[in-house]
């Protein structure tokens, strides 16, 4: 191991996780905050926390300059920019080895080959690996977009070359709707990755979501199975599984050897992941984008594979070839994982700063909590509501999503509302005990069957 520390580039539970794994790894700690982030609980982590500017992203998380310096005043070896932000950021990634530190992740190149979700869809179709009907690359401005729209009919999906989840996404219906909305997809972008260019693609109804978890050294490359993420309200992910329920082991085989066969056409190194649409009906699947970082929902993999993702990350990135071959990589059991939000269900998911008076985790076999909270800790408004994620695992799927109703309903956040109703009404659905939903379940569903969210929510307050 070369990296005796690290400077995390990031925050909230993602900036605790990665603190844990690197002390796990006996590797000293540096934590970048800005004004608003004095506080975090990454912060009285770490073994040292530099301010590197205001609230807005722009002049803290997403200024480069501001973390390279913070980055050589303290010394460290690496740099880990974990989700978000500047993690598919390849100027970012060059600035970082130009300072003579090491970028935890793949090379500048291959975020710009991969992360740039377009110059992926290219890499795609040379892999022989379908994609979805849509645009051959950016899309220069509206009268471009209007006659790719025309071509591939609607209803089109518009999307961020530069980032992942969900950000910068609109579904529009009508040249009237693409008109309004492609410039607020792409200030939306430019706001969240530093880079407003946009994409498009051919909705496709009633589809799977569908990720790969691949990781490589630069030399071998392997995969990790697969997750499901079909339940998403405006195309932000709320609840993942892993494996994917239902998916027939001809199709899975079939998708996690098209992730390794991209992997290897980039000589990728760090973890990954390929995302997906799967379509029942058809039993096709189409590529969507590649994620050139940890992904929020890796501790389901974690869990059925027994991988620590983000170790394995350390070690790569100081030079050790990967730990594992593909022969050695087994699931076992299933697991789900929510995201706890700070967002009112009761108000239309609207989002809920405040201070936690209260916070009583759930133990027990199975069970984790990735949290960036602890009692008495203010969240700030300036960023995304995600306070955490509870990870349930069990032998099978019936019995980890009884696990998991358990454990939400003795999840306790008080002070602020959260979205522990939400997952709570989705564990005892039918429907969701079934397997029985897609990418567009869950808008429908909301104005449905979870109108007797207060009721819930007075047995979890």
């Amino acid at each position: 191991m070369t990296i005796r520390s690290v400077l995390i580039a990031n925050r909230g539970e993602i900036a605790v996780r990665i603190i844990r794994a690197a002390k796990a790894l006996g590797i000293r700690t540096v934590q970048v905050h800005s004004a608003a982030d004095a506080d975090m609980l990454a912060v009285k982590l770490a073994d040292e926390a530099i301010n590197i500017g205001a609230p807005a992203p722009k002049k803290s998380y997403l200024n480069i300059d501001a973390i390279i310096a913070a980055a050589r005043a303290a010394g460290v070896d690496a740099v880990h920019p974990g989700y978000g932000f500047l993690s598919e950021n390849g100027d970012f990634a060059d600035a970082v080895v130009a300072a003579g530190m090491i970028f935890i992740g793949p090379s500048g190149e291959a975020i710009r080959l991969l992360g740039d979700k377009v110059a992926a869809r290219e890499i795609a179709k040379r892999a022989a690996v379908p994609t979805v009907p849509g645009s051959d690359g950016r899309v220069a401005d509206i009268a471009a977009a209007e006659a790719i729209a025309e071509r591939i009919g609607f209803p089109v999906m518009i999307k961020a070359a530069a980032g992942g989840g969900g950000r910068g996404i609109r579904i529009v219906q009508s040249l009237a709707e693409l008109r309004e909305q492609f410039p607020l997809a792409s200030a939306e972008a430019a706001a969240a990755f530093g880079d407003g260019g946009l994409y498009m693609e051919k909705v496709i109804t009633r589809a799977r979501h569908i990720e790969v978890q691949i990781f490589g050294d630069g030399r071998n490359f392997v995969h990790c199975f697969e997750r499901e993420c079909s339940l998403q309200r405006r195309r932000q992910k709320v609840w993942e599984e892993a494996q994917a329920f239902l998916l027939p082991d001809d199709i899975r085989q079939r998708l996690c050897a098209s992730a390794v066969a991209l992997a290897t056409e980039v000589g990728y190194r760090g973890a990954g992941t390929v995302e997906y649409l799967y379509d029942e009906d058809s039993r096709q699947f189409y590529f969507i984008e590649v994620n050139t970082r940890i992904q929020v929902e890796h501790p389901i993999t974690e869990m059925i594979t027994g991988i620590d993702l983000v170790q394995e990350m350390f070690k790569v990135a100081g030079g050790a070839p990967l730990s594992l071959s593909q022969s050695d990589i087994r699931t076992r059991g299933h697991a789900i994982e929510c995201r706890i939000n700070a967002e009112d269900p009761a108000r239309g998911f609207t989002p809920a700063p405040g201070t936690v008076t209260r916070l009583s985790v759930p133990e027990g076999e199975g069970i984790r909590f990735d949290t960036l909270l602890y009692a008495g800790y203010t969240v700030p408004p300036f960023y995304d509501s995600l306070l955490g994620k509870l990870i349930v695992w069990a032998e099978d799927r019936n019995t980890c999503l009884d696990r998991l109703a358990s454990a939400l309903s003795n999840l306790t956040i008080e002070g602020l509302p959260t979205t522990i109703p939400l997952h709570l009404a989705l564990a005892r659905d039918p429907s969701v005990r079934k397997g029985a939903f897609h990418t567009r379940f869950l808008e429908s569903w909301l104005e449905t069957d979870f109108a007797a969210v207060d009721g819930v929510s007075a047995e979890v307050a």
